[in-house]
């Protein structure tokens, strides 16, 4: 009966009104008390959280738009932040507090506007109190909102600053931290303090804590990834977790205790969720560093690539789970867990749900860890590359179904058309594949299916309480891996570009256009000083390497200026790293067709809906298009995607993701398209969904990037005025 009641009230309003009389108000009570959500005690119809209400589910109970007129919608209205760049994005999805919507900007400006109008309430700049401390700070997935009294904040990351600001003047908190704001590269228990951090992912707030990850560095050069909880109204730490153990700390054994102290990542970049009710945060970790040869790293390597749980007054352990051994393939876990409870076998569980890289959802007990659904220890291929130690299984779920392929075979080749290929094929007749666990090779090429994103990605997944259903979208593309041994010593120049520049610009320079560019005439467009100043600074996509010397940065631009010759020998008086992989990986490469198509067989894009009574899959479609194949008679393409899915209780999922620009709707039951609409840029984030002055909205960030044109908008959907609800 549960899934009847929001069908009633969108369809029968004058129901459930006053003026129906005393019966039909007690019928409708009784109705909703029958139909009570099994979490009915959470609001979905706030939209105050990272993921939307508090269980991170990305559902909203708001039925106004609904099946019957959703292809009515129409743009209420659209705010410019008017500062987009080259290669800049926008990856927010905003929060929505007492009528203001919370979001940020390409340049990481926050700002606060009247959720009904899109009018601009306050906008603050960070870098006017950063200053030139940190001008790049990479993106910002989102804020987080706390309030006590008439006390209101909003706590958000920009590069390596844990900030707050007044929620209703966007004024700095001056008595949080340093005026305002706190320095995440301190308080890790190192003994340096110039590491690569962001906090791109929004921290959640428990009772006055602020509990927040980051990103780092894919280097040996990177921070311990701890998990940290600073008191929200002073900036105080209040407690770590360490995310690689220290001596006499549980999981210290799973390293080797010759270089752990050395090792760094195994960090939350993707977010986290709140269990309020049991006081427990949920934690997904990615991979330790050096992502593809962990030769200083023999053993498992807790707590990377690991889910969580703590507890979030503490910081103490209560379970984990971890989800690759090991890693070498940069399998992290991609996006914040859902917090889902489910009815097996006529019991109701309460349960968090975690989707992978590789294609699965590990779906595990919220109070003790424990599988929903057996997950089963299997045995993977063995790595051949000096100095490496494999872990002889990997940890699969019996259930749910895989969301995507998870092998790339022949028969998964390019095969649209006899060029490409031929094309593809001539890639891959050096190469190795048709193992989802085919660890990277000193000799040969290897292709990596799910690639290094994903499967699932950092949008997040939603869950329909109602009906107990889990929607994930993920990337279907093969990607290659090519190990290299680490550059000759006596070439500083080349070892500090292969330390450095090598993993995204590859070791040939040569780049991943769009979205990554070649070095090779980079003397064409920049004098040393303009380069040096960037490396210091950053751009776009590309971190800052102020943390380098200046000796170190002197001899990195003289080298990709051609100031240096290859045979050529300086000495560095200090460098932040004392390891160096034995190998490397040559640039991250999807991959691709001369023309740009990825190489496997469509679709590359997909949108699952996963029963999680059964643990099968519901209905699966591609996500996406492109255009320029769909002239040519190639339809049901997918594409890459990037950015999640909202769920309706007005029997909707919308989803925009796609780097075809733009945002869908589709029946939630069966997958059927019933509505799109074309964005300004690509919606390459989560959308927002609430109601204000009577009237439900739906509002994306189109901050393009990613191989497709940049953007500066936020978009606002809903119904025209003449349309019954």
């Amino acid at each position: 009966m549960c899934a009847i009641l929001p069908f009633l009230k969108a369809t029968f309003p004058s129901f459930f009104s006053p003026s129906t009389g005393t019966i039909l108000l007690l019928l409708g009570s009784i109705l909703a008390l029958s139909c009570q959500s099994p979490n009915s005690e959470i609001d979905y119809t706030d939209w105050s959280h990272y993921g939307g209400p508090e269980d991170g589910s990305r559902y909203s109970s708001l039925s106004q738009i609904t099946k019957e007129n959703v292809a009515q919608l129409e743009v209420a209205w659209t705010y410019r932040t008017e500062d987009v760049t080259e290669r800049s994005q926008i990856q927010c999805q905003p929060i929505v507090k007492n009528g203001l919507l919370y979001g940020s900007t390409p340049s990481l400006n926050i700002f606060a506007l009247d959720a009904s109008t899109g009018t601009e309430i306050w906008r603050f700049d960070p870098f006017e109190i950063l200053g030139g401390e940190n001008s790049w700070a990479g993106t910002n997935r989102g804020v987080s909102y706390w309030e006590k009294g008439e006390d209101k904040r909003i706590l958000f990351g920009a590069g390596n600053w844990l900030m707050a600001v007044d929620a209703e003047t966007g004024n700095p908190i001056e008595d949080f931290g340093d005026n305002g704001k706190l320095d995440l590269r301190k308080n890790l228990d190192s003994e340096r303090e110039d590491f690569l951090i962001v906090a791109n992912a929004p921290g959640v707030v428990y009772q006055d804590l602020v509990i927040i990850g980051m990103r780092l560095s894919e280097g040996l050069d990177a921070a311990p990834g701890h998990i940290r909880a600073y008191h929200i109204e002073t900036g105080k730490l209040e407690w770590t977790f360490h995310t690689i153990p220290k001596e006499g700390e549980f999981g210290y054994e799973t390293w080797d205790p010759a270089y752990i102290r050395q090792i760094g990542g195994a960090n939350n970049w993707a977010g986290m969720v709140v269990d309020y009710s049991r006081g427990i945060v949920f934690v997904p970790t990615g991979s330790a560093t050096y992502d593809f040869w962990g030769g200083y790293r023999h053993g498992d390597n807790l707590f990377a690539n690991s889910l969580i749980a703590l507890d979030a007054k503490t910081g103490e352990r209560i379970w984990h789970f971890q989800g690759v051994h090991h890693d070498i393939w940069d399998r992290d876990f991609p996006s914040p867990p859902t917090l889902i409870r489910i009815k097996k076998e006529g019991k109701w569980i309460d349960a968090v749900a975690q989707p992978s890289k590789q294609g699965y959802t590990f779906v595990l007990n919220r109070e003790t860890g424990e599988p929903v659904w057996p997950i089963e220890e299997m045995p993977v291929t063995q790595s051949t590359l000096p100095g490496e130690k494999t872990s002889p299984t990997q940890p699969a779920p019996t259930l749910p179904e895989p969301f995507m392929n998870m092998i790339f075979e022949e028969k998964d080749i390019l095969n649209l058309k006899p060029e490409w290929e031929a094309d593809i094929r001539d890639q891959l007749k050096n190469a190795l594949y048709g193992d989802m666990w085919l660890p990277p090779n000193a000799e040969k090429p290897i292709v990596l299916f799910p690639g290094m994103d994903g499967g699932a990605e950092w949008g997040g997944s939603a869950f329909d309480p109602e009906t107990q259903t889990f929607y994930v979208n993920a990337n279907q593309i093969p990607w290659i891996i090519e190990m290299t041994p680490n550059a000759d010593f006596e070439n500083v120049g080349k070892s500090a570009y292969t330390n450095y520049c090598g993993n995204c610009h590859g070791l040939e320079r040569k780049g991943n256009p769009p979205a990554i560019p070649g070095l090779i005439q980079i003397q064409e467009k920049y004098t040393p000083d303009s380069l040096d100043q960037l490396l210091q600074k950053g751009r776009g996509a590309m971190p800052a390497f102020d943390y380098l010397t200046q000796e170190t940065r002197k001899v990195l631009v003289d080298y990709l200026m051609g100031t240096i010759e290859e045979g050529d020998k300086v000495e560095l008086e200090s460098t932040p790293s004392n390891l160096n992989p034995r190998y490397y990986m040559n640039g991250y490469k999807k991959l691709l067709t001369k023309e740009g198509l990825y190489g496997s067989n469509p679709p590359w894009g997909l949108l699952t809906a996963l029963d999680m009574q059964t643990g099968l899959k519901k209905w699966q479609i591609p996500l996406g298009e492109i255009d320029s194949l769909a002239a040519q008679g190639f339809t049901n393409t997918g594409t890459e995607n990037y950015g999640g899915p909202v769920v309706t209780a007005g029997g909707l999922l919308f989803i925009a993701a796609t780097k075809d620009e733009k945002i869908r709707a589709f029946d939630k039951d069966t997958g059927e398209l019933l509505w799109q609409a074309n964005l300004p840029a690509a919606g390459h984030a989560t959308p927002a969904m609430y109601e204000k002055d009577g009237k439900q909205f739906l509002v994306i960030a189109c901050g393009g990037g990613k191989g497709t044109k940049s953007g500066d908008s936020y978009v606002a959907f809903a119904l025209p005025e003449n349309v019954e609800n």
